[in-house]
């Protein structure tokens, strides 16, 4: 059963999906962690019991009216709910709000939170569901602002490779390469992480890492082209076995990030003045995918 409503959490995570579930679990074992649902339903249903990793986890679930206080909030939904998520994170009173999200949320982040400290790391952590299972698919890293130490204290605590980032804002830009690469071919295929990186799908995978690479560069993206090709096989290798979120999304007919990732990339490339083709396409057939309509 979840704790009384006045016990102050050390760290609480909005969004119960699979990644949200694989980082509460790690949590869990070392020290109390709120799991904020999207309802009272799915709250009730969580505290029943879940499997991560093959191992039964039991999480103290709650609805986002019933969130408890919380030293420190972490956000892990969909882009879109960003703002609704947020508002729920300010009202359980914490010192700060780290999103780990995908895209680039930071501004609306602290447009919401206003005064409270309010970042954007990254993680390469995966997961994904399989029926009523979450599996973690592959360890990555997490990356957190400065100011948010203590988060990546108790995240590097969990066993989850976690540290300071001090130049955040061009980790995040690498972080959306490999976003902008594998997710939406991922989707499109239905094929897992690791196996983009062979025929016939590593030559479009290439395609896109190059056509994003100086549209990024330009926005301060610290690896040079080389670098940021292997950046995207070093993430695709490591995760191999996990099926991107976007992959995810369209299975369970969802809406997807894609709006949040691919055009992102159109509006920098826009405001730069330059063309990219074959992101653009990509963003199409997502949608149509996304829409019931794949090619």
């Amino acid at each position: 059963m979840p704790a009384e409503r006045g016990c102050r959490y050390p760290v609480a995570i909005v969004g119960a999906g699979a990644l949200g579930l694989h980082f509460a679990a790690r949590l869990a074992a070392r020290g109390p962690v709120a799991v904020i649902a999207r309802s009272a339903e799915r709250a009730q249903a969580l505290r029943a019991g879940v499997t991560v990793g093959g191992v039964p986890f039991r999480p103290e679930a709650f609805a986002p009216a019933d969130a408890p206080p919380a030293e420190w909030v972490l956000l892990l939904v969909k882009t879109g709910d960003t703002a609704e998520a947020a508002a729920t994170a300010l009202a359980m009173q914490p010192q700060g709000v780290l999103s780990l999200q995908n895209g680039l949320v930071e501004a609306e982040l602290r447009q919401v939170c206003g005064a409270l400290p309010a970042g954007q790391g990254i993680t390469t952590e995966g997961a994904f569901r399989d029926g009523a299972r979450v599996e973690p698919a592959g360890a990555g890293e997490t990356l957190v602002p400065p100011g948010f130490d203590a988060v990546a204290g108790l995240l590097a605590a969990a066993g989850l490779r976690a540290r300071v980032e001090p130049d955040i804002v061009a980790a995040r830009l690498a972080k959306l390469l490999v976003n902008l690469a594998i997710n939406p071919l991922a989707a499109l295929y239905r094929v897992t992480n690791g196996e983009l990186l062979a025929p016939p799908y590593r030559a479009q995978l290439e395609a896109l890492v190059a056509e994003a690479w100086p549209v990024l560069r330009a926005e301060g993206l610290a690896l040079d082209e080389a670098a940021a090709h292997a950046r995207v096989v070093a993430v695709a290798t490591a995760t191999g076995a996990n099926r991107a979120s976007m992959l995810q999304d369209v299975l369970a007919g969802r809406r997807t990030e894609i709006d949040a990732i691919t055009g992102v990339l159109l509006a920098l490339a826009e405001r730069q003045g330059v063309e990219v083709p074959t992101h653009r396409a990509v963003l199409a057939r997502v949608k149509r995918a996304e829409a019931g309509r794949p090619d």
